[in-house]
């Protein structure tokens, strides 16, 4: 009577456990609900840098298809000229912006190593 008894209730309770198991690893496991969820933040954040990386590079193209020797615009030329130069027209309006460095009379800029007094 108590061995029929005890198999009576060993079979559920090894098939409890058995789901038990299963159902744990779903929802904790390495490849579970929890690492899903996360991985999916983790692939929407790479999705949004790389959407911001293609804006940069197309903005970067478009900029560089106009210094094309088949395509040269002249204003752009002319804006990457005085750049590289450190120029101003005589008619431009120059304003120093607060926290950068003001440019020298040679058209280098100081420095941003320690002053000595």
């Amino acid at each position: 009577m108590l061995n029929r008894s005890l198999r009576q209730i060993v079979g559920p309770v090894v098939g409890a456990s058995v789901v038990a198991y299963f159902a744990y690893h779903t929802v904790q496991g390495d490849r579970g609900l929890g690492q899903l969820t996360r991985l999916q933040s983790e692939v929407a954040e790479a999705e949004a840098v790389l959407a911001q990386v293609r804006g940069e590079r197309e903005a970067m193209e478009r900029r560089a298809s106009l210094l094309r020797p088949d395509n040269l615009d002249p204003d752009m030329l002319e804006e990457r000229a005085r750049q590289l130069l450190n120029h101003a027209h005589p008619d431009d309006l120059v304003i120093l912006l607060p926290g950068r460095p003001a440019p020298l009379p040679g058209g280098d800029t100081p420095s941003a190593g320690p002053v000595s007094r």
